[in-house]
């Protein structure tokens, strides 16, 4: 390789991490914001909001409003129970739908494949009259498990698309030499399970963050005191003549530390499962 071609290949990675830092500062910077907000007094997130927290305007009155009378905690619990059993259903139900799809030749297979993928391209909030008309007749309106029927269903198409995918990767003899040892079907797939685990910590993380973050159902299915997520809690600090930014801006800095927690535990997991998806 000449030095030219070694020069403009330096030349390419640099402008490459250079590209990627820009739009890491840029994705970052209201998060940022709002943090260093979140702990500054009133009139200083007003008169310098790009200045960090220092001893003359740092103020925690926000936290301390927000946990002590905005019933946080209770909101948290909330968002955290949806979040939880809505997760555990398109585990449980997309891991063996995509697994029948995967292992079984049947009649209609490809076409079955097909139509639950559909659900990626509609949005499921076209639906919403109609699903807060089921969830009436059911008569689980203001509940908490309407909220995670409806995350469930609205994250099936995803993991089942995506893990199908992988589980078709997963060489046949592995699966034979199992049966050969009197392995049951669902033996079987439970031995999968940890040979996708790149694939199911990419659906998680890919079904949790819109889930933790949405306002819009909460709003409409469950909005009761009781029931409210930390999105929707978040809405309790903005009137309609008055804002209290500080408890505002506290409450989005706690609502998004669940998030970033989860993605830097499954950092890994969500980078090997996007680049195998891709190669594959």
């Amino acid at each position: 390789m000449t030095d030219f071609a070694v020069l403009s290949r330096r030349v390419q990675i640099v402008t490459m991490h250079l590209v990627l830092l820009a739009y890491t500062v840029f994705a970052l910077f209201p998060v940022i914001l709002v943090v260093i907000n979140s702990m500054k007094a009133r009139n200083a997130i007003f008169r310098t909001p790009y200045a960090l927290p220092n001893p003359d305007n740092f103020d925690l009155v926000g936290y301390e409003t927000v946990f002590e009378r905005a019933g946080f905690p209770s909101y948290f619990l909330n968002s955290l129970i949806v979040t939880a059993g809505a997760l555990a259903l398109i585990f449980i139900a997309g891991t063996m739908a995509a697994h029948a799809l995967a292992e079984y030749k049947f009649p209609g297979n490809t076409a079955l494949g097909l139509y639950m993928a559909l659900g990626i391209m509609v949005p499921i909030r076209l639906g919403t009259v109609s699903l807060l008309q089921l969830i009436v007749n059911l008569k689980l309106a203001d509940t908490l498990t309407a909220l995670i029927l409806i995350y469930a269903a609205s994250g099936l198409p995803l993991a089942v698309f995506v893990l199908s995918q992988f589980m078709r990767q997963i060489p046949r003899d592995l699966k034979d030499a199992a049966r050969v040892d009197g392995a049951s079907e669902y033996r079987i797939y439970a031995l999968i399970l940890p040979l996708i685990r790149p694939a199911l910590g990419t659906v998680m993380v890919f079904n949790m963050i819109p889930i933790w973050n949405d306002l819009w159902f909460p709003l409409i299915v469950a909005p009761s005191e009781q029931n409210k997520t930390v999105t929707l809690g978040a809405q309790t600090f903005l009137g309609q003549f008055v804002n209290d930014w500080n408890a505002v801006l506290a409450s989005l800095t706690l609502a998004a530390l669940p998030v970033i927690i989860l993605y830097i535990i499954f950092s890994r997991q969500l980078i090997r499962g996007l680049t195998a998806g891709a190669v594959k």
